[in-house]
Formats: C-alpha cells, sequence, structure tokens
C-alpha cells in the first residue's frame, strides 16, 4: 500500500513538472515584446 501511495506522488510530481516547465519556459522575452507590439497596433487602428 505505501508503495502505491509512493508511485503515485511520484507521478503527481512529476505531472506538476511538466505542467510548470510548459507553462514558464515556452515564451521568450523577444516573442511576448512582438506580441504587446500587435496588440497595440490593433488598439491603434481602432480609434
Amino acid at each position: 500500500m505505501l508503495l502505491i501511495l509512493l508511485e503515485a506522488l511520484g507521478a503527481g510530481c512529476i505531472l506538476v513538472l511538466i505542467v510548470w516547465w510548459t507553462m514558464f519556459s515556452g515564451r521568450s522575452e523577444t516573442e511576448a515584446e512582438h506580441e504587446a507590439a500587435q496588440t497595440q497596433a490593433r488598439q491603434d487602428s481602432k480609434d
């Protein structure tokens, strides 16, 4: 029983690590700046 709980805990930790990795390491600063510039250009064209 303890072995099953440890295995489930390990799998949960791996899942959290994968989610964290995909959320916070995917975008570079350049990509974020480019997207912000495009958003600003869209807002300017609406006015």
